[in-house]
C-alpha cells in the first residue's frame, strides 16, 4: 500500500483510565510524522455511523489526566456481521483514512481482524481493558488504577470490620478474570481470594476461615472476582452465613467505580508508550497486531495470538495469599 497520510483511533468495549492518554499519544505522533489524526466517536458503530472527526494538538491537550474517554464507547451488534464491516470499511474510505488504531480489549481486537480481513485495512491494537488478561502482554491500560483504586476502598471497609469485629466479602471486577482480585488481595492483606479461574470449593473456604478466623477477636476480608463460580460476593457470603451464622458477614460490591478516576502516573506512561509504538507501527507497515509491553520492552502480538491464547494468573501469587493469611 501507499505511504500512509491519515490515521484513524477509536475506543471500543468497557472504558478503562488511560484511553485519553493513548488517544493523546495517538493524535501527537501521527501529526510528528506528518499525518492527519481522525477520532472515531463511539466505537465501532460510530465508525458505521461516520461520526468522525479531524483531531489536531490542541483537541487532546489536557486529556492525560482524564478517566473514561473522549471518544466515548459503544457495543456494537452491527459491526458483528459483513454488511456492518462492509459499511465501516466505507466510512474509512470515504474520509480518505488509510489506517486504524483500535484502544480496547480482545473482542474489539476480534472485529479489528476481521475488518482486515475483509478489506485489507491496517489495523493496530492498543490493550486497553482494566481486566489485564489480554495474552502477549504484562499490563493493559487501565489495569494500575483499577487496582489503586480497589486497594484504597478495601482499606477504608477494613477500618470499619474492625471496628466490629466483621466478616467483609468484597466484590471486585473480574467477570472472565482474576487479575484484580489476586492483586487486589494481596495488597490489602485479605483472608482469601475467589477468583474465575479456579473452581471455588465454598467447604474449603469454610474450613480455612474456622481455623484462622474468629469471629469474636478478628475482622476480615476475603476479596471475590465477579465472575467466580461460586456466584459472586452475595452468593459466596449466603452459603458461608449459613454455615456460619455465629459470624457477623458484610457485603461490598465496588462495581465500576474501578473504571473511573484519573489514571495512575504508570498507565498514563504505559498508554503514551504504547500510543506511539502504535503508530511507530503503522509506519513500519504493521496491520493486524497489538502492541504490548513484556519485560518493560515494546512488543508487536499477531492478533490471532491475543484473541486465541489466555493469560495465566501467577500461581507465585496466589500460594502468597495462602502463605500470608495465616494468622
Amino acid at each position: 500500500m501507499g505511504k500512509i497520510k491519515r490515521i484513524g483511533v477509536l475506543t471500543s468495549g468497557g472504558d478503562a483510565p488511560g484511553m485519553n492518554a493513548a488517544i493523546r499519544a495517538v493524535v501527537r505522533s501521527a501529526i510528528f510524522y506528518g499525518c492527519e489524526a481522525y477520532g472515531i466517536y463511539g466505537g465501532y458503530q460510530g465508525l458505521i455511523n461516520g461520526d468522525i472527526k479531524r483531531l489536531r494538538s490542541q483537541d487532546v491537550s489536557n486529556i492525560i489526566q482524564r478517566g473514561g474517554t473522549i471518544l466515548k464507547s459503544a457495543r456494537s451488534t452491527e459491526f458483528r456481521t459483513e454488511e456492518g464491516r462492509a459499511k465501516a470499511a466505507a466510512k474509512l474510505a470515504e474520509h480518505k483514512i488509510d489506517a486504524l488504531v483500535v484502544i480496547g480489549g480482545d473482542g474489539s481486537f476480534s472485529g479489528a481482524r476481521l475488518l482486515i480481513q475483509e478489506h485489507d485495512i491496517p489495523v493496530v491494537g492498543i490493550p486497553g481493558t482494566i481486566d489485564n488478561d489480554l495474552y502477549g502482554t504484562d499490563s493493559t491500560i487501565g489495569y494500575d488504577t483499577a487496582v489503586n483504586t480497589a486497594v484504597e476502598a478495601v482499606d477504608k471497609i477494613k477500618d470499619t470490620a474492625s471496628a466490629h469485629n466483621r466478616l467483609f466479602f468484597v466484590e471486585v471486577m473480574g467477570r472472565d478474570a482474576g487479575f484484580i482480585a489476586l492483586r487486589v488481595a494481596i495488597a490489602t492483606g485479605a483472608e482469601a481470594v475467589l477468583v474465575p479461574e479456579i473452581d471455588t470449593d465454598i467447604t474449603d473456604l469454610e474450613h480455612f476461615l474456622e481455623k484462622d478466623y474468629d469471629p469474636k477477636q478478628s475482622s476480615g476480608i476475603v476479596i471475590v472476582a465477579e465472575g467466580d463460580k461460586a456466584g459472586g460476593a452475595y452468593n459466596v457470603a449466603q452459603k458461608v452465613g449459613e454455615a456460619h451464622p455465629e459470624y457477623d458477614i458484610r457485603v461490598s460490591v465496588l462495581g465500576h467505580m474501578q473504571r473511573g478516576g484519573s489514571p495512575s502516573a504508570f498507565d498514563r506512561v504505559l498508554a503514551s508508550q504504547l500510543g506511539v509504538a502504535a503508530v511507530d507501527a503503522l509506519m513500519d507497515d504493521q496491520k493486524s497486531i497489538m502492541v504490548g509491553i513484556m519485560n518493560k520492552e515494546i512488543v508487536h502480538v499477531p492478533f490471532n495470538k491475543t484473541i486465541k491464547n489466555s493469560k495465566g494468573l501467577n500461581p507465585e501469587l496466589l500460594n502468597l495469599v495462602k502463605i500470608l493469611s495465616n494468622r
